[in-house]
């Protein structure tokens, strides 16, 4: 009974102490640092089209402390499901119009649902909690998603989902020249452009139009 007493417990709690294995040491004092440190945040550019800087060390050891909820939502189980259900309740929505047409319901459809994703995923910027200290203030959710990896199942088909709503809705309205070159135009360059690998933290800044959209 003494041995038995005296042995380790098998079962243990969980640890809720934050993951800390992926933290990077932090720099000695001996070692001779080439460059300056910059805050990628406070960074501002004159420039139409910039690109956003690699975070600091103190910002990439935040990242890596906890989950970024902001984010991992898109991995879980269901969430694909959301874009489904959110085109057919727009559709049925605009189907409900009085003097509302197939080819109008699709093509309001279709550009609600690609402009509404696009202010969600690559326009508002920072996460809605307070946690990792701000780490993530300069990212979009698109660029939070998966820890930056590109091209990974849940991009891909946040990729696809426009490419094929606008296929659907092209054949209510491919007689009608002025909807389908609209239609596309928002297919391609809100839709695709954004999420490719050419646009990752990348920045056009238009006066006027596209202010500092943030959640703080």
């Amino acid at each position: 009974m003494d041995h038995l007493e005296n042995e380790p417990s098998m079962l243990e709690e969980p640890s809720l102490t934050p993951n800390v294995s992926n933290l990077k040491p932090f720099p000695s004092q001996n070692s001779k640092i080439s460059t300056p440190v910059t805050d990628h945040r406070r960074r501002r550019s004159s420039s139409v089209i910039s690109h956003v800087e690699q975070e600091t060390f103190e910002d990439e050891n935040d990242q890596q402390m906890l989950p970024n909820m902001n984010a991992t939502w898109v991995d879980q189980r269901g969430a694909w499901l959301i874009h489904i259900v959110v085109i057919v309740l727009l559709r049925i929505f605009y189907s409900l119009f009085p003097g509302s047409t197939p080819k109008w319901t699709w093509t309001l459809t279709n550009m609600t649902y690609i402009i509404g994703f696009y202010i969600m995923f690559h326009l508002v910027k920072g996460t809605p909690f307070d946690f990792n200290g701000g780490a993530y203030d300069n990212l979009t959710m698109w660029e939070q998603i998966n820890d930056e990896t590109l091209y990974t199942p849940t991009r891909k088909f946040l990729l696809i989902v426009p490419i094929v709503l606008f296929l659907i809705s092209n054949q209510y309205y491919r007689d009608d020249m002025t909807l389908f070159l609209s239609n596309l135009a928002v297919t391609l360059f809100v839709g695709v452009v954004p999420k490719l690998g050419i646009t990752h933290r990348l920045r056009i800044s238009i006066p006027g139009i596209t202010g500092r959209a943030q959640i703080s």
